[in-house]
């Protein structure tokens, strides 16, 4: 079939029409099945001329390995940009934001009753795993809460290779849970705060073992699988219909890390949180366990603070403050939701184990997301 050919008079109009379109910002994302309600960036308070500019530092490698961002404000997802070979479709292995999920779960296990609270002994799951190799009368108040807020007694650090606890010597061994409640407790040298005199009386230590023990201790209280209870009770209700859990080698649903969902799925955990635990007018998790889970629990660093599985720290664009909690793992991965501008994030990456993976995204978050917000 031949061109088709424009008068030159028609095709000054087209000119027009497109730069009318262009000076109102992007057209708003598609509308799927999956529950999310669009919007254009100009009706919800938004610059599109800054989102432009990351997108161009994105494509000309200004910023590295960026797989997508997307933007929901005042409950509408209103950005929604790939930058790799991927689409709305792409499962995304945000690796320890899977963290944050299974305080959710944790949560919910709470809230229909299957756990009375946070202060239960994690030992008293596990009677078939008494510590052989470092038995200590200490860990038999270890709580849920401990592993929560990454602050238990035990020797465990994945920023320290030399750790007992690092997990990159877990996934050597077959048993994540018992190598996990075996561990020593940890001694405090000079350099490293006690819990007596730490902010909220813990001391902060990034343990992704213990997080592993939560859902062990899901599949016993709800006596079902941690990937059916979590479909049962969270992602069924947020249309989230596409998962891929990685597993442990006995075959429990690894609850620190490597959990794959979309990027449209994972803003919806975040606006979920924003929302006090309500999503398209259904609650699904209560207020108060939302309420508890992104207040500070324990202080991580000058510029961190940390609830429960949530990240806590206030970002910066230009003059302004803006405070958040997050969802974040290995890559520069990071779920924000700001509620002081009823705006929620997701930026992807595959720059894993990168020295400034994290530092890459917090800029792109500052200068180009945060920068956007007019009003």
């Amino acid at each position: 079939m031949g061109s088709i050919l424009f008068p030159r008079s028609g095709a000054v109009v087209v000119r027009k029409i497109r730069s009318a379109l262009s000076s109102r910002g992007y057209p708003p994302p598609a509308v799927t099945s999956d529950g999310w309600s669009t919007s254009s960036l100009g009706n919800v308070g938004l610059l599109p001329s800054c989102l432009k500019k990351m997108e161009s530092s994105i494509r000309s490698g200004r910023f590295k390995k960026i797989t997508s961002v997307l933007v929901a404000r005042h409950g509408k997802l209103v950005y929604e940009g790939y930058f790799d070979d991927s689409d709305v479709s792409t499962l995304r292995n945000t690796r320890s934001a899977t963290k944050t999920v299974t305080g959710m779960l944790i949560g919910i296990a709470i809230d229909r009753g299957f756990l009375t609270g946070v202060d239960i002994p994690v030992m008293s799951f596990f009677p078939d795993k008494t510590p052989v190799e470092n038995p200590d009368s200490r860990k038999e108040r270890i709580t849920l809460e401990d592993f929560l807020t990454m602050s238990s007694i035990l020797e465990c650090d994945d920023n320290n290779r030399f750790s007992r606890g690092n997990e990159e010597r877990m996934y050597l061994v077959e048993d994540w849970t018992k190598f996990t409640l075996d561990l020593p407790v940890k001694g405090y040298p000079a350099w490293i705060q006690k819990p007596s005199v730490s902010p909220y009386g813990r001391s902060f230590s990034y343990c992704t073992a213990g997080i592993g023990v939560l859902g062990g201790i899901l599949e016993k209280v709800t006596r079902m699988k941690v990937e059916q209870f979590a479909n049962k009770y969270l992602f069924s209700h947020l249309g989230i219909r596409r998962t891929e859990w990685q597993f442990t080698p006995l075959g429990l649903a690894f609850t620190g890390g490597g959990l794959s969902l979309t990027s449209r799925d994972l803003l919806k955990l975040g606006q979920l949180y924003l929302n006090k635990g309500v999503w398209n007018n259904k609650r699904i998790i209560s207020e108060e366990w939302v309420k508890v889970s992104i207040k500070p629990h324990v202080r991580v660093d000058n510029e961190n603070e940390y609830g429960y599985l949530w990240w806590l720290r206030t970002f910066k664009s230009g003059r302004k403050d803006f405070p958040a909690f997050h969802m974040a793992g290995n890559g520069g991965n990071k779920v924000c939701a700001f509620p002081r501008q009823d705006l929620v994030t997701v930026i992807t990456s595959t720059n894993y184990n990168s020295p400034n993976m994290h530092e890459q995204t917090d800029e792109l978050l500052s200068k180009h997301v945060l920068a956007s917000i007019k009003q």
